[in-house]
């Protein structure tokens, strides 16, 4: 069958599962574009901004497990998804991002918005490719789909001349990839679950620590039978969120730099950590020479550069978390850590995580009330600063994979196209974007988009009027010199809102938080709520840069750590699960 390079993308779209596609078009890749009519199976959103196309197919990714596609032109059209594909490749997201490029004859010579989209991208792809015949372009989009959701997934990519396009070959689409550089490791080796379930059996004080590959493998049966097999508590990673019931009685929150500070302690005090599809980035460790000094480590990973790359390891375990899980759990005898389970109720009643006291409107106050008006069950959307960390500490999520963050790479303006990206993936579910000021306006175009579909997103702008944690960190550790983080030039965003034709509210009173809420939940579409909180309020625990976890400052005057040495005997130690 003879068709257009145009003609082929489209069919291996379809052939790929693909229904929406986020993009805008652009001269280099109007020959795609004038084809998708003849493709109505395909729904294409424009959105206002390249960047914005790259974060919903991102959030829609993350939201549906499927590969995300984004599409844009050459030269500005496609350095505008840097960002967003590099954020994809450190938080591992699967998006097929397609590129225009100017006709082969006219690559070098810079051209009319020419970019070497390939050589741009290299070090923020997976895998990219520059299509040089429109015979290759069947196999090359078979293979971008493979690499991206396959192993350990991430960004894709495909690089098109408009002349590529526009001329006719052969289309045959390919039923398998076989690449032979890169064929990777599922299954886990027996001999290394042997040896991780020895050290399990022996351990005294174990701790899980699961990280965002938990989410991508669906592996949350496996590590929920895992934990309760051998009663092990469950800290979950920024992006691991969600991977564990929140509300579970083993369920210890988030580590590290912002996290709860019994989990630090717990860390600190452990001798054995079951890691699995976590990297030990520096958010979670603080200084590596600091952390878990008492601590064996079973490291589960897919992919086998993140083991022993930040900490040493005991048994390396490389493959898929949902396998090698089942495999562990059937392996491991059951255990109760009965005196672990309660040296930790000591650690959480002298580190205790609390919401402070206060008639003012803070920001952790919002996250709360809205988990409960939700029961912990909307997807929830953010940005990147002080609003991400309040919701990541005060939002107990009930369903798995509902969490969509930008970790990595720390993407500010991310929390409003991959909120409407995960909408058009999940359609029947609700979905929150708990956005800041500073990351609302990055890439707030998108309302646009977003009332023009209709999509029913809603915002929960935390809006201080200021980059919050870039404040936080000039008073804690630059004796409050406050330098370009003041926004005193806002708009009215109930005013913008309308401009849009969406329903908003404002919120300066605590009390009027619970009604703003419902009240948005039941607009048929997109809502905003402005909740003007508390400008000085700020994030704890917080580690200081380059400090070891231990060194946290656990609220505004910090108090002297200290670790329990004997556990306690009395029932009432337990009181928090109940």
């Amino acid at each position: 069958m003879q068709l257009t390079g145009a003609q082929m993308i489209c069919e291996s779209l379809l052939r790929e599962g693909v229904t929406v596609i986020f993009g805008l078009p652009g001269g280099a890749i109007l020959p795609f574009y004038q084809t998708l009519p003849e493709y109505p199976d395909l729904q294409h959103i424009l959105v206002r901004h390249e960047q914005n196309a790259g974060h919903a197919a991102d959030g829609y990714a993350r939201a549906s497990g499927k590969v995300g596609v984004a599409v844009a032109t050459s030269g500005p059209g496609a350095t505008n998804l840097v960002t967003p594909l590099a954020t994809a490749m450190m938080d591992s997201v699967p998006i097929v991002a397609l590129t225009g490029q100017v006709p082969r004859a006219a690559i070098g010579r810079d051209a009319f918005q020419e970019t070497d989209t390939t050589g741009v991208t290299a070090p923020i792809t997976k895998h990219n490719y520059l299509v040089m015949d429109t015979a290759d372009i069947p196999r090359v989009m078979k293979e971008a789909f493979h690499i991206a959701r396959s192993g350990r997934p991430g960004p894709v990519l495909v690089d098109l001349p408009r002349d590529v396009l526009t001329e006719r070959a052969e289309f045959d689409y390919p039923e398998s990839v076989n690449l032979r550089s890169y064929k990777p490791t599922l299954e886990g080796h027996a001999q290394q679950i042997k040896r991780a379930a020895k050290l399990i059996r022996d351990a005294r004080r174990p701790l899980i620590m699961a990280g965002h590959g938990v989410t991508i493998s669906g592996a949350f049966a496996e590590l929920k039978e895992l934990a309760e097999k051998v009663q092990i508590p469950v800290i979950t990673t920024l992006l691991g969120i969600g991977a564990f019931p929140g509300e579970h009685i083993l369920s210890m929150g988030m580590p590290g730099m912002h996290g709860q500070a019994h989990n630090n302690w717990a860390i600190e005090r452990s001798d054995l950590i079951v890691a699995v599809g976590m990297r030990f980035d520096d958010r979670v460790t603080g200084r590596l020479s600091a952390f878990a000094p008492n601590a064996q480590i079973i490291h589960i990973e897919v992919d086998p550069a993140e083991i022993g790359k930040n900490v040493g390891v005991a048994v390396p375990i490389v493959g898929d978390a949902r396998r090698i899980l089942h495999a562990l759990a059937v392996e491991v005898e059951p255990a109760t850590h009965a005196d672990w389970l309660k040296e930790i109720d000591v650690l959480r009643e002298e580190h205790p995580f609390v919401m402070p006291e206060s008639d003012r409107l803070l920001p952790q106050y919002v996250i709360r009330e809205l988990c409960e008006a939700t029961d912990g069950r909307a997807i929830v959307v953010t940005g990147v600063g002080q609003h991400q960390m309040w919701a990541a500490q005060h939002y107990v999520f009930k369903e798995h994979n509902s969490w969509i963050t930008s970790g990595g790479l720390g993407t500010m303006g991310f929390e409003v196209p991959a909120a409407m990206g995960a909408a058009f993936a999940q359609p029947e579910r609700t979905v929150w974007s708990i956005a800041g000021d500073g990351g609302f306006q990055m890439t707030f175009s998108e309302l646009a988009t977003i009332a023009e579909h209709n999509v029913p997103v809603k915002f929960a702008i935390i809006n201080n009027n200021s980059l919050g944690l870039v404040r936080q960190l000039q008073d804690l550790f630059y004796d409050r010199n406050r330098v370009a983080v003041e926004y005193s030039g806002n708009p009215d965003f109930v005013k913008l809102a309308e401009a849009y034709g969406i329903w908003a509210v404002r919120v300066t009173d605590k009390a009027a938080v619970r009604t703003a809420i419902d009240e948005a939940a039941a607009v048929d579409g997109p809502a905003i709520i402005d909740f003007r909180v508390e400008r000085e309020e700020n994030v704890y625990p917080h580690v200081p840069a380059g400090g070891s976890v231990f060194e946290m400052l656990e609220g505004p005057t910090p108090p002297v750590p200290s670790v329990p040495s004997v556990p306690p005997t009395s029932d009432e130690a337990h009181a928090w699960r109940k």
